[in-house]
């Protein structure tokens, strides 16, 4: 093993990555985040603070803020706003489409990026979540992998966990993943030397199976 202790697993919304990587960090026993909590999480607390998406000193001010915390456990990465645990908010398309715009600040992605880098324990070891986890958070990943599904299937998969509409869904999708991949900081990109595998006709345990098998190639 020539790379950090770390797995990364990058893809855009619904496409599986925080099942499929909680899963495999719980069959390695390392500690696991989804670095997309904290774009979310900042873009809730703005929300609620009625921060503009794009005042971006106002946003590195909220970043620093104690008035929300993101906090780490096997099964979620949790967002804390005001003493109180907001995960659940986080997870809307609404709340993504705000985060999509504040990450693609630079300095708001810089400010967060040191907290996201403080997750990895060595001693432990991290699979980390998200858009840009092996390009740019974790570049020195040992195993980097990249999922994907089609349009169709990630809309009606977030759909049905929100209960919301899947055309609208699914056009919010597309344009969140157009503006994360067009954006000139850290990109959403396959990381050079990932695996990439589509869940589109896979099952959750036969996706976490070739990331398990992945991993044990690359000497973890």
């Amino acid at each position: 093993m020539t790379g950090m202790k770390v797995i990364t697993v990058d893809g855009p919304s619904a496409s599986g990555k925080s099942s499929v990587s909680r899963w495999v960090a719980k069959e390695l026993g390392w500690k696991w985040v989804s670095t997309g909590a904290f774009y979310r999480g900042l873009a809730l607390v703005a929300m609620h603070e009625k921060v503009d998406s794009a005042d971006e000193a106002a946003l590195l001010d909220l970043v620093g803020s104690d008035l929300w915390q993101v906090v780490l456990n096997p099964v979620d990465t949790e967002v804390h706003y005001r003493g109180q645990n907001v995960t659940t908010e986080i997870a809307g398309e609404q709340v993504g489409a705000v985060a999509s715009v504040v990450s693609q600040i630079p300095k708001v992605r810089e400010a967060l990026l040191d907290r996201q880098r403080r997750c990895y324990d060595p001693a432990v070891g991290l699979v980390a979540e998200g858009r840009d986890c092996g390009t740019v958070v974790f570049p020195q990943a040992t195993a980097k992998i990249y999922l994907t599904a089609s349009p169709a299937l990630r809309a009606q998969r977030r759909s049905e966990e929100e209960g919301a509409d899947q055309q609208v869904t699914k056009e919010l999708q597309l344009q969140r993943d157009n503006q994360d991949s067009q954006r000139k900081v850290a990109p959403l990109k396959e990381a050079d030397g990932s695996l990439k595998i589509d869940s589109s006709f896979l099952s959750l345990e036969e996706v976490v199976t070739e990331v398990l098998k992945y991993a044990r190639q690359k000497g973890l």
